[in-house]
Formats: structure tokens, sequence, C-alpha cells
């Protein structure tokens, strides 16, 4: 059977899959990634706290930013400085009759066929369009929901993402963006730490292991205990 395509159609087409778009951070343009930034104060205190978006197949960040409002092409904190790269080929897999994903409970959003979701970008679509209805809460619908959302429809490793699992599998497996992101992330939290165990001591190290602990209680409560306290 003959291809349907010219040989200069089959050139150009081949070449576009063997050069698929570079990330370019000069630009933020970070195709098929999850992106992470610092959050000023709360990274300052606790550096593995962050804020994160995931991106479009053109290198465009999206990230859920506040009430009904998902940025598009302007992260909410700052240029990234960590990302993930994930191969859309290998690591997803875009239900074929059915929705994505959406909780534990193994349940799924209805109304969605495989006319709705047939690339990458047709998923962060409908995540986008769904938050765009959402109220955000630092505390129970954040940008963590927001990408874990995304990830469950297009069933990336298999899905069952929460807010939980992606901020350490962030934590474990992003690549930083560049040495002065690094500092950038780190240096804030050094300088607060210090200056808190030198001038507050026992009574700063008191507080702040409460905070942290309370804090990750809470998303490990409400992720895996407390159903549906967390939205994704």
């Amino acid at each position: 059977m003959e291809s349907d395509l010219d040989p200069e159609n089959q050139h150009i087409m081949e070449r576009s899959f063997a050069h698929p778009m570079q990330i370019d951070p000069s630009r933020s343009r970070f195709p098929c990634c999850i992106v992470w930034s610092p959050l000023p104060v709360f990274s300052w205190f606790i550096p593995f706290i962050g804020h994160i978006g995931i991106c479009r197949e053109d290198g465009v960040i999206l990230d859920f930013a506040g009430p009904n409002f998902v940025c598009v092409d302007n992260f909410a904190f700052g240029a990234p400085t960590r990302y993930i790269q994930i191969s859309k080929g290998k690591q997803c897999c875009i239900p074929s009759h059915r929705s994505a994903f959406s909780g534990e409970d193994d349940q799924f959003m209805q109304d969605e066929t495989s006319e709705d979701m047939r690339t990458w970008d047709d998923a962060l679509r409908k995540s986008t369009q769904e938050f765009q209805h959402r109220s955000y809460n630092l505390l129970t619908c954040n940008c963590h929901s927001f990408v874990a959302n995304n990830l469950n429809r297009l069933a990336f490793l298999s899905g069952g993402w929460n807010v939980v699992n992606l901020a350490i599998y962030v934590l474990l497996n992003g690549s930083w963006v560049s040495k002065a992101s690094i500092l950038k992330s780190v240096l804030p939290f050094a300088v607060v730490f210090f200056l808190g165990i030198t001038f507050g001591g026992f009574t700063f190290l008191a507080y702040w292991s409460f905070f942290t602990f309370a804090l990750i209680g809470w998303f490990l409560l409400g992720t895996y205990c407390l159903k549906n306290s967390i939205y994704l």
C-alpha cells in the first residue's frame, strides 16, 4: 500500500517528529512539561512548597492562579525554576471511551468522549474549562489540584494523581532550569532559617516545626482520610 503523502510532505513530517519543539527557558516555553516555582513567603519557610503548572504542546504554561482563573502564558509567581518533561507517547494514554480518572474511588466525570480528547492539548483544554468555574483555596483547591486533574485526564503513569503524590513526584524528579534557579528556590529559605535559629533559637524551631507538620498533616489527612476535602 502506497503512502498518501508525496515525498516532500513526508520529509517535512519526518523532520517534525525527529525534531520536536525544544525547551526554551528564556521564552518560558516548556513543551509537555510540569513546571514549578517557589511561592513568596511560604517557600521561604518550607522550600518544597511552591506553585505548579502544566504546559501545552507548544510550551505555553497554564496554571490555576485564583478563583475562576487559569493563567495562560503568564506563570503567576515568576519564571519556573524546576520542570519535568513528560513523554506523552510513552507515559500518557488518553482514555478512548471514557473520561479521565478523577479521584481515588475510580469515578469518572461524565459527558466526555474520545472526540473531546484526542490530544494532549485537548485534555488540558477540558481541565482549563473546568477550573475556570472553580473557587481557589490554598488548602482545598489550588494549583496542584489543577495539575493533578490534567494528569489524570492524560492517564499519566496510569493516573491516580492527587496533590500529595504530585508534590512528592516533582520534589524527587524535577530538574533545575539553571544554577540561578537553585539559588532563587533555596537561598531565601537558608537565610530565613539561619536568622530564625540565630535570633529565635528553640522558639523559632518549635513554631517552624508546628507549622510545617500541620500543613503536611492537613494535605495527608484531606487526601487520604477525608475524601473529597481536597478537590481534583
